[in-house]
């Protein structure tokens, strides 16, 4: 429960995609990754500026969370998702 509603974040807001909860959506902005191999494995998953995505699942230790995007669902790091910028849609 209380990791739930730890992260919520309000809509329209900018900030990392870590920081959301689970059920927000979000759109990505920016992408900060120093490492070519990790920005490159990002952009074939299909994490690219603009993409649309919502928090589904976040494990109760709080890493991986699974995102949806372009209909599938993806299992990531928090700290891939500290290095990717979003707006906040819902």
């Amino acid at each position: 429960m209380l990791l739930e509603l730890r992260g919520k974040v309000k809509a329209g807001r900018i900030c990392r995609m870590s920081d959301l909860g689970k059920g927000q959506r979000g759109r990505v902005l920016n992408i900060k990754v120093d490492n070519p191999a990790l920005r490159r494995r990002l952009f074939d998953m299909g994490i690219t500026r603009g993409v649309e995505f919502e928090i589904k699942k976040i494990s109760p230790l709080g890493d991986p969370v699974d995102i949806a995007l372009r209909g599938y669902e993806l299992c990531l790091r928090k700290s891939s998702m500290e290095q990717i910028e979003v707006e906040v849609l819902a």
